[in-house]
């Protein structure tokens, strides 16, 4: 293989075959090719784009790096969910034990906090002792007896997909459509799934920002989905405020649990059972649905394991397998807590015409609560419970925002980051419907 020539190339302007890119990612994880020569064709691509074939050649090199889930025998649909990032968005911490409880078999691979989004990695380990990083083994074995595991990326899934991430994120090619989809559906793809629910984010805290880019970024991986026989669907969601009210690691738990028992925000709780319809509706009879209106049968039998408990206990006793104090569920006062609390009022009255949740989530980071060099070390404890909604009437002094800080310094960083993020004036706020569409193979459904 001469990379050189396959750099120039793909420089020029043209494609590389798919068992050319297969190739290229194999002689890389066997450590015959070099970093700088990847690097100079993940840039090429940056530049150039990639057709649908040469993703599916990435993807298939990703995949074929490492080794795969194996459900076969467990006797109940397998389905996970992805999300492409937010600030507040702690819905994996509830979808997962929600669709278990409803009989689906959920193998949750998540990540962590990512720029000024939070990850639900960093979430669940706020939970003292416990532990991320199962093995393949370790997660079949788990699902098998509670049907759900949350997990992070283990070193046997895709590793040359951690490899090159490595590499994009300090040569400026992440935010590059199929590297993105690529990487996304290496990892999912290879958990054995009959079935893959994503939530795309729109809006100024969304990782992709541009709402044509979003939608084409969903409808790739949709695609790279239906080509390796696993249906995929996408629902596009707002991230112009937080969801929910809380943005911090453990203050994030504390609000899944509340949601597990049903008394969640309106917001998160709206867009948790959305996706946990399309969970179940994928899942198929498998899944315990027969008759009727499918997605009602749905919605009520994701409700019906809210109020009886039932998703709350299995939340309770996957934190048990995996080395964590299920006690949290019943007692949140449990997680870290901020040694510093202070809440943050309205300057003047008038309408909340903005929560901007990109600054609100690069505070948290700023305060502690995520990574600005890869060897920090994250405060679970800091963070905000933002009550202010876009297009509230409040009253000067009115409280808008709690503050939980690790110190005072904290907390006049929190101070300056909410009076630039939540914005009061004359007029009327324009939020983005809460889920704006449904993406699948045959097109895309407008729902606001």
């Amino acid at each position: 293989m001469f990379v050189p020539g396959l750099i120039e190339r793909k420089r020029d302007g043209g494609a590389l075959a798919a068992e050319e890119w297969r190739d290229l990612l194999a002689a890389y994880a066997a450590g015959d090719v070099p970093d700088y020569q990847v690097a100079a064709m993940l840039m090429a691509v940056f530049l150039r784009g990639m057709s649908r074939r040469e993703t599916e050649g990435l993807l298939d090199g990703m995949m074929g790096s490492g080794g795969r889930l194996d459900f076969a025998g467990l006797g109940r649909p397998v389905v996970d969910k992805h999300s492409t990032g937010g600030v507040g968005d702690k819905v994996s911490l509830v979808l997962a034990p929600l669709v278990a409880a409803c009989g689906v078999a959920v193998p949750m691979m998540s990540g962590r906090g990512l720029g000024h989004t939070g990850g639900t990695l960093d979430k669940l380990e706020s939970i003292p002792g416990f532990r991320t990083g199962l093995s393949l083994e370790e997660t079949v074995a788990q699902v098998g007896r509670l049907g759900c595991a949350m997990i992070g990326q283990t070193p046997e899934i895709a590793p040359v997909d951690k490899k090159l991430y490595a590499l994009r994120d300090v040569t400026a090619t992440v935010e590059c459509i199929p590297l993105i989809a690529a990487s996304i559906m290496s990892k999912k793809l290879s958990e054995g799934l009959n079935g893959l629910v994503l939530d795309v984010k729109l809006g100024g805290g969304a990782f992709i920002t541009d709402a044509a880019a979003s939608q084409e970024l969903a409808e790739t991986m949709i695609a790279l989905g239906a080509a390796r026989g696993c249906p995929t669907v996408a629902l596009l969601t707002a991230m112009d405020r937080p969801l929910g009210r809380a943005c911090g690691n453990a203050l994030e738990v504390e609000e899944s649990v509340m949601a597990l028992r049903g008394e969640g925000p309106a917001d998160l709780m709206d867009v948790t059972l959305a996706l946990g319809v399309e969970m179940l509706v994928l899942a198929g009879a498998g899944g315990g649905r027969s008759g009727g209106d499918p997605r009602a049968a749905a919605r009520a039998e994701l409700e019906a394991a809210l109020k009886s408990g039932r998703a709350a206990e299995t939340f309770k006793a996957v934190i048990e397998a995996q080395g964590g104090n299920p006690a949290v569920v019943d007692d949140p006062a449990i997680l870290p807590q901020a040694a510093e609390v202070e809440v943050y009022t309205a300057p003047a009255g008038g309408t909340v015409l903005e929560v901007e949740p990109r600054a609100i989530g690069r505070a948290v980071v700023q305060m502690g609560g995520g990574r600005q060099k890869t060897d920090d070390v994250v405060d679970p404890s800091v963070g905000f419970v933002i009550t202010a909604r876009p297009g509230q009437r409040v009253a000067k002094g009115e409280p808008l925002a709690s503050i939980y800080a690790r110190d005072v310094a904290g907390v006049e960083l929190a101070r300056a980051a909410l009076a630039g993020a939540i914005r009061i004036g004359k007029g009327r706020a324009e939020p983005l419907p809460l889920v704006a569409a449904r993406i699948t193979a045959d097109g895309t459904e407008r729902l606001a």
